[in-house]
């Protein structure tokens, strides 16, 4: 007996042990990669870089276009695939029945979730671009970044709706609740976490993708800020791209600066994501 709880002690360090270098090896180079950004691209940070217009064949001036213009995209983004997304999740966990058609429509999800971003943003060029004839603008990209979007949201959201305790449903009924003033009221506010979190991982990933606004929406140089929606703009990916591997001669310290600057974007959306989640965590009675 005490040979086996020996080897059962040791086994559990061997695991610990094991887990801890699986985490250091998924940590360090994530420190390593954005240090280094760090050191090549806060040299070029500056006021003027964050709100002066590119000139000068984009090496010189500031990024403001591609700044505005990736906030407006993620914001378009937002508006088209939160709302869809969490009714389509709140339909798939608590009103659709385990059927064939329910099982089908979540391959399609998960399908969709794997498909290559360049192919939304040619599904996006051919429907909202041409055969819409909303042309290379806000609103084309807004909605093509929004279709890619949607297949994490429904996932994230109705894992966490499904992660709701089913006591408190019954308990709502058996108050008297209807079926939506039980999700409204109760499972909403208790999944909300969980929801949050595949909102921001959808939003993130459009605000960090360069082929569908590559073909519907940003511009390569466009030294002014956006009027309307139907119009076209910067965007700090493809931006990033352009300065990248199309401008002879750009300088290091620009190309790593323009990179820092969507880390810093996209660590801030994580950061606000963060923040609301633990207060809602706060709430949760289970």
């Amino acid at each position: 007996m005490k040979q086996i709880t020996l080897s059962r002690q040791t086994a559990q360090r061997i695991a610990f042990i094991l887990i801890t270098l699986a985490a250091i090896l998924v940590i360090v180079p994530i420190f390593l990669i954005v240090g280094y950004i760090i050191a090549q691209g806060a040299s070029a940070i500056s006021w003027e870089f964050i709100t002066a217009m590119p000139r000068d064949g984009m090496k010189a001036g500031g990024l403001l276009p591609a700044i505005v213009g990736t906030l407006l995209l993620t914001l378009g983004t937002g508006v088209v695939a939160v709302p869809i997304g969490i009714g389509a999740s709140i339909y798939l966990s608590e009103y659709a029945g385990d059927n064939t058609l329910t099982r089908a429509i979540r391959i399609a999800i998960i399908n969709l979730a794997g498909i290559p971003s360049v192919v939304y943003g040619l599904f996006g060029l051919g429907l909202f671009v041409i055969f819409m004839n909303f042309g290379t603008s806000i609103i084309a990209g807004s909605l093509t970044l929004g279709i890619m979007t949607l297949p994490v949201i429904i996932s994230t959201a109705e894992e966490a709706l499904r992660a709701v305790p089913q006591s408190f449903r019954l308990v709502s009924t058996s108050l008297g609740g209807t079926r939506w003033q039980t999700i409204r009221r109760v499972v909403l506010p208790q999944a909300l976490p969980g929801i949050i979190t595949g909102v921001i991982l959808g939003l993130e990933r459009a605000a960090g993708e360069t082929a569908p606004i590559l073909f519907t929406v940003a511009a390569f140089f466009l030294p002014r800020l956006p009027h309307s929606l139907f119009d076209q703009t910067m965007a700090l990916p493809y931006h990033l791209f352009v300065i990248s591997t199309q401008v002879p001669g750009m300088p290091i310290h620009i190309q790593y600066g323009t990179a820092l600057v969507l880390l810093v974007f996209v660590l801030s959306m994580n950061l606000l994501a963060t923040l609301i989640r633990r207060y809602y965590r706060r709430q949760r009675v289970w």
